[in-house]
């Protein structure tokens, strides 16, 4: 599958009992930063692990072009050897990071701070998404952007020759605007502090921890604050990536609504900015339990034992654990629409922003299979129709949105009809084996068109 080719329909109909162990990809997040920092460290970083979707192998593309040298061992062990914080080099090609916001918008951080010149480009979706969330803060150290009207790609990037250090409020929840600007802050001489409001994934604080630099986080009344010293020599490690609990939510909702289904999820990543999903499925009374829990590589780690649950309830999802599971709504609203009652997710504007503008993509779809959607600005409501009362039946818009198309294959195994999404082809940028590993479970994806 490639996300950036020609169109793959794909149909998803009625499945019998999902059971077996669902062993998904690593973490789509942590893949992103290990490969940054590991291109920033001093020395060799070892990677088990790593997710090989095409997002994070854009990734390693980039890092190549920014002068670190990244290898893959046959048994997917991955080696970056790295130039050191500053030590970038001036790429000789424009960095295309595919469908990837997480991507360009780290490595323009990374590289901000640095008096090199790098021009960026994406897909159709990712040339629509706003990058002015980030090139606003890093033009505070001193970089500079052109880029389309509204601060689109395809954007070149001037990094500061001499960087300051800055303090930056977060405007909105965006773990992608923190991580740019700590990123940045790297190769600034004395202390970057970056405030957000409300928390966000800290998977870039973890792992800037663990490479050795000077960070700390503070919980005030202005929120959480984060003081990060610059130019440290960050010192190579040996990472084992944990599973994404974004990509374990297919598999474990997929069970939750088919009947009969019987899932172990191993070694998932529960890190508290991410577990959002699995604490709102838990509320609508999903049968949906940890095993094993542990630490791995200083990430909270567990099984996950996911069953068919025919008795979940409509909730209100509150905004502000909205950061929490922003990219988990789509699925969520698959199972909402087999739920008992009314989901109302609040506060969940940010989905507007995405790959797509999610609210308006999973409302348009939800209502061609017969389920009532309202939405607004920043709030969804999508109301159950009970265990196996979806109608189904239709065909659905991707908009080049991987979890668009997850989430309606999702849907139609346990609908009445079959589901369809006209192209599925976007999958493959953070699921690559959705496919293979959903139908060793049990379910039944055909792909409809050549």
């Amino acid at each position: 599958m490639s996300g950036h080719g020609t169109p793959i329909p794909m149909t998803a109909g009625h499945a019998g009992p999902l059971t077996g162990v669902a062993e998904v990809p690593g973490d789509k997040s942590i893949s992103h930063r290990a490969l940054i920092l590991g291109a920033m460290a001093v020395g060799e970083t070892r990677i088990t692990g790593l997710l090989e979707g095409e997002d994070v192998l854009d990734t390693a593309k980039a890092m190549r072009a920014f002068g670190a040298e990244v290898t893959r061992d046959e048994d997917g062990t991955w080696h970056v050897h790295g130039v050191g914080v500053g030590g970038f080099a001036e790429p000789d090609q424009v960095i295309d990071c595919g469908n990837s916001g997480t991507g360009v918008r780290l490595i323009m951080g990374a590289m901000a701070s640095s008096p090199i010149t790098a021009t960026f480009t994406g897909d159709a979706s990712l040339t629509k998404r706003p990058m002015a969330r980030v090139t606003d803060p890093l033009a505070l150290f001193g970089t500079r952007a052109y880029g389309r009207s509204g601060g689109r790609l395809p954007m070149t990037i001037q990094g500061a020759a001499d960087p300051v250090p800055v303090n930056y409020t977060v405007p909105v929840p965006s773990a992608q605007v923190k991580s740019a600007v700590l990123l940045a802050g790297l190769n600034a001489p004395g202390q970057t502090v970056v405030t957000e409001r409300e928390a966000t994934r800290d998977h870039t604080e973890r792992m800037l921890a663990g490479f050795g630099a000077e960070i700390t986080t503070e919980e005030t009344n202005e929120g959480r604050v984060i003081t990060l010293t610059g130019r440290p020599e960050l010192t190579p490690q040996v990472i084992a990536v944990p599973r994404d609990p974004s990509s374990a939510a297919f598999p474990v909702c997929a069970a939750l609504i088919v009947p009969g289904s019987d899932l172990l999820v191993p070694g998932i990543g529960l890190n508290p900015t991410r577990a959002g999903l699995f604490t709102t499925l838990r509320e609508m009374g999903a049968d949906l339990t940890y095993e094993n829990e542990r630490e791995e590589g200083g990430e909270p780690v567990a099984d996950l034992r996911a069953r068919y649950s025919p008795d979940m309830k409509g909730i209100t999802v509150p905004a502000h654990r909205a950061a929490s599971m922003i990219d988990e709504y789509p699925i969520l609203c698959a199972v909402a629409a087999n739920a008992t009652g009314a989901t109302m997710m609040e506060g969940v504007r940010e989905l507007r922003v995405k790959e797509s503008d999610r609210i308006a993509a999973m409302a348009d779809g939800l209502r061609a299979c017969g389920v009532p959607v309202e939405d607004g600005e920043d709030w969804m409501e999508v109301q159950g129709l009970g265990a196996g009362g979806v109608p189904g039946g239709a065909i659905c818009a991707t908009h080049l949105d991987h979890r668009i198309a997850m989430s309606f294959l999702v849907l139609g195994m346990a609908a009445q009809q079959p589901v369809s999404v006209d192209d599925g082809s976007p999958i493959a940028t953070s699921f690559p084996i959705f496919e293979p590993l959903m139908a060793a479970l049990g379910a039944t994806i055909a792909r409809t068109g050549a």
